[in-house]
Parts: structure tokens; C-alpha cells; sequence
């Protein structure tokens, strides 16, 4: 089965990096989203927002590269967030246990609000 590959763009703010995706989370996915993450950190961010409005699907491998990121992230003391989930991944998250690490918001807007963003 052929996939398009996933879209990824960087938003640097004050104090918030939102990486917003579309397509499906797969190795390939999860590698680029990794990617654009560590660009953010490397920029000084160390809060991140993953807005997945434009995705559906996240497979395991996807999900593990997402658990790599919270580790980067507590390591240098800062905060993986996700909004934007479709039920079936909010669901999936909450059973790999990645909301014990990183919260889950309904929305960008409430994301930014309790983030602290701009």
C-alpha cells in the first residue's frame, strides 16, 4: 500500500512551538515529526504543541517515535502536547500511556491557553 508521505510545517512562537501535521503517522511520519521537534529544540523551545488536525492514522512504530520525543523532552525539562486528536488516536494515546507524559487538549486555542503560549 502506497502512502502519501506526511506533511509537516513549524510554527516558532514566544515560548511555543506548534508542529502541525498531515497524513499518517508512520516510521517515515514519525521520523520527519522527530525531526521538526528537534529543530525546535535546537531553537531554544521547550515547550512543544503537535497539532494533528490533518491526521487520522498513527501506527506503533509512529507511536514509539512520539514516546522518543517526550523522553527528549523531559529530559531537557520541558513539554510535549497534543491537540486536535481524533477519538481512535486519543484513545490509542491514552492506552500506550503517553498522556502520563504529555497532555492532551481538545484545541490549538485551549492548548496555547494552558500551555502558556501566545
Amino acid at each position: 500500500m502506497m502512502t502519501e508521505a506526511l506533511k509537516v510545517r513549524l510554527d516558532l512562537r514566544d515560548g511555543l512551538a506548534v508542529i502541525y501535521t498531515e497524513g499518517y503517522i508512520n516510521n517515515q511520519g514519525g521520523e520527519e515529526i522527530a525531526r521538526v521537534a528537534d529543530e525546535a529544540m535546537g531553537h531554544g523551545h521547550k515547550v512543544v504543541l503537535l497539532n494533528l488536525v490533518g491526521t487520522k492514522i498513527v501506527n506503533s512504530i509512529g507511536i514509539s517515535i512520539l514516546i522518543e520525543i517526550i523522553e527528549k523532552m523531559l529530559e531537557i525539562e520541558g513539554k510535549l502536547a497534543f491537540c486536535n486528536l481524533t477519538p481512535t488516536i486519543e484513545k490509542t494515546f491514552n492506552i500506550m500511556g503517553l498522556t502520563q507524559y504529555a497532555d492532551i487538549y481538545a484545541d490549538e486555542e485551549t492548548a496555547v491557553g494552558g500551555l502558556g503560549g501566545e
